[in-house]
């Protein structure tokens, strides 16, 4: 089976798992730290806060700044429910804006910009597939109109490009199908060091003391000054994050050469489905997303692929179709979503693959179609 993607994992994260069992310490404590300083470090940033799951780190970014009831909220349509669901949960609006063009997905600046109310209180954008979004632009557009503006980077681990530099905060995911992974886990960055900290309040009930310092006799008891969440990271995924994060330039860089090898593959056997996003384009290349012909059908291409043991998906269902979103919210008008989600297949791509194992995903999908 060619899978679709599969996180590598070994002696190095055994060790790493072993040393915390034996410390005897499970709950959050010293290890977190360690790997929030390295994360951090990595991403040019002072400092980081470590959590259980990307929409946590979505969540604790929307609720420090107090983002909330009577606000709209800028998200894309073409990404994972968490990033509208999210602002949901924190009572705002989620006003979903339409994608550039097939062969760039990402949000559209004059679409956002013609959406823009005076309820309006921020936009979240994200880094589809890896491929970094025009940071700069969408600073402008948000210092334009006094917005937030805030990261989805659940695909873009490793970015050392700006990534939490032009925003005013960004998550990260650490989920298993990510470029690193500690089964569940994220990141949050913050340029403000005070919202940063009140992220990392809000990630702990609010509460003034850690359970590690109450044990270590650094504190005597804690007061409540947030309401906050259990969001917490443990060590045992801490442990397995600082060895990931390690091994992660490599990986990327695996990735981001198989994904040439894609390009030329299809370019020479397959023109007519073909990659979003030009060459060159700053990526940690998450996934391989490519667009079948017009009119092609996607169900059959997947149950042929499927039939010689090469997996495939969608990436993604557009939220605005979802049936809970069009209750809530209504029918949208993302024609350039709806065009690119009717076409979008997503292919195998991890380090494990070989050039080999894309010349036959690329020949099994032209068989498939």
């Amino acid at each position: 089976m060619v899978e679709l993607g599969a996180p590598i994992l070994g002696e190095p994260e055994k060790r790493a798992l072993a040393e915390v069992i034996d410390s005897g310490w499970l709950a959050m404590g010293e290890r977190v730290k360690r790997f929030e300083q390295a994360f951090a470090t990595v991403h040019g940033a002072a400092d980081a806060v470590a959590v259980n799951s990307a929409t946590a780190g979505l969540s604790l970014m929307l609720a420090a700044f107090d983002v909330g009831a009577g606000d709209e909220v800028l998200v894309p349509s073409m990404t994972f429910v968490a990033t509208a669901a999210t602002v949901v949960h924190a009572g705002a609006t989620p006003v979903f804006v339409d994608l550039e063009g097939p062969d760039r997905p990402h949000m559209a600046l004059a679409d956002a910009r013609a959406k823009i109310t005076p309820r309006t209180r921020a936009i979240v954008v994200m880094h589809y597939g890896g491929y970094l979004m025009d940071l700069p632009a969408w600073r402008a557009l948000a210092d334009e109109h006094g917005l937030l503006l805030l990261e989805d980077a659940a695909h873009v681990a490793g970015m050392a490009e700006g990534i939490g530099v032009h925003s005013d905060a960004a998550a990260f995911s650490f989920f298993a199908n990510k470029n690193m992974t500690t089964a569940e886990g994220g990141m949050v960055l913050a340029r403000d060091p005070e919202r940063l900290a009140r992220v990392r309040l809000l990630r702990a009930h609010g509460m003034t003391a850690s359970t590690l310092d109450r044990d270590r006799g650094r504190a005597v008891g804690y007061d409540v000054v947030e309401f906050g969440h259990n969001f917490r990271m443990d060590e045992l995924r801490a442990a397995v994050g600082i060895v990931q994060l390690e091994r992660l330039p490599g990986w990327n860089a695996t990735r981001l050469e198989l994904t040439s090898t894609y390009r030329e593959v299809l370019a020479r056997a397959l023109p007519e489905v073909t990659v979003p996003f030009d060459e060159g384009h700053p990526s940690t290349a998450h996934i391989l997303p490519v667009l079948l012909p017009a009119g092609a059908d996607r169900t059959a291409v997947m149950a042929g692929l499927r039939a010689v043991r090469v997996q495939s998906s969608m990436h993604y269902p557009p939220v605005h179709r979802f049936s809970r979103y069009v209750d809530a919210y209504g029918e949208a008008d993302l024609p350039h979503t709806d065009a690119y989600a009717d076409r979008e297949l997503t292919l195998p791509l991890h380090p494990r693959l070989s050039p080999a194992d894309v010349e036959r995903v690329v020949a099994s999908l032209a068989g498939a179609l």
